[in-house]
Order: structure tokens, then sequence, then C-alpha cells
């Protein structure tokens, strides 16, 4: 699903795109953990737990990961930018914690810090494409402009052209398209697997296919930009309809209107009408030129998809929570903090390991910021609702502390010696912040089982 969202997002390409819908691709588990968590006060320790739990993860084991794997030299700029952003919103959040309750304007703060950092971002890499710009143009005497052979193109981006293009393309009925694109198991790469990967096939092709029907995805590497006509056509009827279903558990899609007709139905009659048009006035070999519109469309299907799969999951974390009587923090801090942290871990190590660990690096504490200031602040705004002005609190205990401040001292030790070791950072660093989340999750552990305690709290 993530796979899928973030393809989906390499197609909006938009100025803002790496700190707002990336940023929103990757961080969308988190993100929509959050929200689903903060729409019962009773499960708002899980939201935070989740967040701060997240947040010591990657930027402990994931960041030291890193080090340990390819030791190198950090960017400078971008991470103090990211570094000194975080520490303000873990802050923000302690304050938050302290009074016990999250007003609308301190909810309101959380967005507006979001778009400070992006205004910020935006500004220093304008900033930095002009100065390189300036650079690249600037005349240089004694060096004559040779064309290479690198900077002759070929045709359609391959060095061997029109080689290995068909001689004839292939012609194919709406029906083949429609259960060609629908059929997620491909025939060949099923006859060399072993009977394990099958078995977990067949479990999820039921869900890949419902994927398929809903979620249409625009691929710009492609000649034809994965253009189906059939298949889009039903996503026009589907997606809609997935919206209606998975917002506020169904209930939207319910209601009857005037005790007569209810919004589902409405949703299917425009939804076909749409498809028939969009059938009629259009051919299977072309995509129209308004194909990238279902880009739009298939990045709210997986935000919904993500949202309704982390509701979910909330709801099981507390279902174990009440049956082996674990705090709503000490789950989100363990269980959904590593679920939503693994995938980062894989990518960021992967990245490292390719020979990229300043960008693997850089990710650990860029990505995060997102999550913790929309995560929070969308996450309240939804609790509150129309009606009320501020967010009441149940009282956490020394467990919220000590994730809030695991993650403020990994966070300052990271803002002191990296620039101590002049951005050169070495496997020594690595192993301190291994240290740092091996010394957080035994106290935070010890508090949870009532071995540590404080009476203040």
């Amino acid at each position: 699903m993530k796979l899928i969202f973030c393809k989906i997002l390499i197609f909006l390409d938009i100025f803002l795109h790496g700190v707002t819908f990336l940023a929103f691709g990757n961080g969308a588990p988190d993100v929509f953990s959050a929200v689903a968590a903060f729409s019962d006060s009773r499960t708002a320790g899980l939201a935070i737990g989740a967040l701060f739990g997240a947040g010591v993860f990657v930027t402990t084991v994931v960041a030291g990961g890193i080090t340990l794997v390819k030791p190198f030299t950090a960017a400078s700029r971008p991470f103090l930018r990211d570094i000194v952003f975080y520490i303000s919103a873990i802050f923000l959040t302690f304050y938050v914690l302290y009074q016990g309750s999250v007003s609308l304007i301190e909810a309101i703060v959380y967005l507006l810090l979001y778009l400070a950092y992006v205004l910020v971002v935006v500004l220093s890499t304008w900033i930095y494409r002009r100065m390189r710009h300036r650079q690249l143009t600037a005349p240089r005497f004694g060096e004559p402009e040779l064309l290479t052979e690198d900077c002759v193109p070929t045709p359609h981006g391959s060095e061997y052209g029109d080689e290995y293009q068909p001689l004839f393309p292939v012609q194919r009925s709406t029906w083949q398209i429609l259960s060609s694109e629908l059929n997620p198991v491909d025939v060949r790469k099923w006859r060399q697997k072993s009977w394990r990967w099958r078995a977990f096939k067949v479990i999820k092709v039921p869900i890949e296919i419902l994927l398929l029907l809903t979620v249409p995805i625009v691929d710009p590497d492609k000649e034809d930009r994965n253009w189906q006509r059939p298949l889009n056509c039903l996503q026009l009827i589907t997606s809609p309809l997935l919206c209606v279903f998975t917002l506020n558990a169904g209930a939207y899609g319910l209601y009857v209107i005037n005790g007569i007709m209810p919004v589902w139905a409405i949703v299917l009659i425009f939804g076909t009408f749409l498809a028939a048009i969009c059938f009629l006035t259009t051919k299977n070999e072309e995509p129209p030129k308004y194909h990238s519109l279902f880009s739009f469309l298939g990045f709210l299907a997986s935000a919904l998809w993500i949202s309704a799969a982390a509701t979910e999951v909330v709801n099981l974390l507390r279902t174990f929570g009440v049956i082996f009587r674990l705090s709503n923090t000490v789950l989100g801090l363990t269980l959904l903090a590593w679920g939503n942290s693994i995938g980062d871990f894989v990518s960021d190590i992967t990245l490292a390991r390719q020979g990229y660990p300043r960008m693997a690096f850089s990710a650990c504490f860029g990505g995060i910021i997102f999550n913790v200031l929309i995560g929070v602040g969308v996450g309240c705004l939804v609790q509150m609702g129309p009606g009320r002005t501020s967010l009441q609190l149940e009282h956490q205990g020394l467990l919220v502390w000590i994730l809030a401040g695991g993650l403020g001292i990994s966070l300052v030790f990271s803002l002191l010696s990296v620039p101590a070791q002049c951005f050169h950072l070495r496997r020594g660093y690595g192993v301190a912040l291994l240290f740092i989340y091996a010394l957080f999750l035994t106290v935070a552990l010890l508090a949870e089982f009532g071995v540590l305690k404080l009476e203040m709290f």
C-alpha cells in the first residue's frame, strides 16, 4: 500500500512535493495512526507513545545503524535545520503534556510550525539552486565546450534505441485489458517461486485485487502513463464508493437523505455517469489529456486505505492492552512504533549499504518532523470538532515523560555531538545512539511494570 502511495506521488510533480506530498506518503501510517488514536481521548497515550517511540527509534537505532554500516560526512545545514525544528516540536509537546490539555491555538501552532519548516526548506533550496546556477554559468577560460558521447540523446531513453521495440503493436480488447490488469499473479514468477511464496500470495490476492479496483496509478515512466481504459473507468465508480464507506466507519455512506436515498447510492450513480462519459470519449491505446487527474484520485484512495488500516491497528492494540494489562503508551512506544518504523529502518540501511548514507541520515531527521507536527496537530483538531476549543488529555504518568525525555536527550546529543565531530560521523557515534535507545527502552519498561516509581507522577 505504501509503495503504491509513493508511486502515485512521483507523478504529482509539484515544487513542494518533497516536504509535503512525499513526506505524507512516507509518514502516512504514523500520521493516520496518531489521528485514529486521538479520535478517542482514552487512546491519546497510544498516539503520543507511537510518535515519540518512533522518533526515538529512528533517531537512535536507524541513524546509529547507518553510521555503523558506512561512516560518512553529514550535510551540515540540512541537519541543523531539521534537528532544530524537531527539537522545537518536542518542546511544544513538552508544554502540552505539562498543562494536560491542548487548546485550539496550540493545535494550530503545530500546523503553523510545519508550514514554517516548509517555507525554510523552500527558501534554502531556492538560494542553493541560485548560487549553484551562478557557479555553473560563470565563464571558464581555457575549457572548450565539447559535446561528448554521453550528451547525445538516444531514442526512447535507451542506448539501443528502437532495436528492442516491437515491430507491430499488440492490440488488446477491452475485456483482455481489464482481465490482465486485475490479475495480480505473474504466471512465470508463480512457477519459479517456492510453495511458501505461493501460499502467501494466495492470501494476498484478494487484497491486491481490491487495491487494483480502487486505487488508480499513473506511472510517468511508461509511454502510456499506465493508462488502462476499462480499469480506470471502473475506478471512477469504486474509488468514490471507497471514500464514503471508509470515512467515519461508513456512517456517511449509509446516511439516508430525507429518508429516500442513501449517500452511497448517489455516489454510485454519479460515478457511473462519469465512468460512462470517460469510456465513450477515450480510446484503449491513447491516454486522455486529463489522465493526470487520476493521480489525485489515487492519492486520496491510498490515503483512505491507510487511514482505515491505521484505525484497525489502533483498535487491535487497544484490545491487546486490555488483555495483557498494558498501558496505551507502552504499546505505542513498542509495537506500534516498531511497526511504523521498520520500513524506514530497512530502506535507510539499504541506502547506506548502496553508498548513500548522507541521504539516509537526512531522512531520519527530516521525515519524522511531519509525523509529529501534522499527527498531533490534525489529530487534536479532529478530536475537538467544530464546537470545542480545547482537548483534555488523560493523566499519562511517568512513562510519557520518559518518552519525551528520551527523545529530547537523543536529539540534544546529536545536536551537540555531530557538529563537535565536524559532521564526520564515525562508528562510535552509532554505538552511542544504540546505547541511548537501549537505556531509554529499559527505563520505560521498568516504569511500566512498576519497578521505577516517582511519587509526583
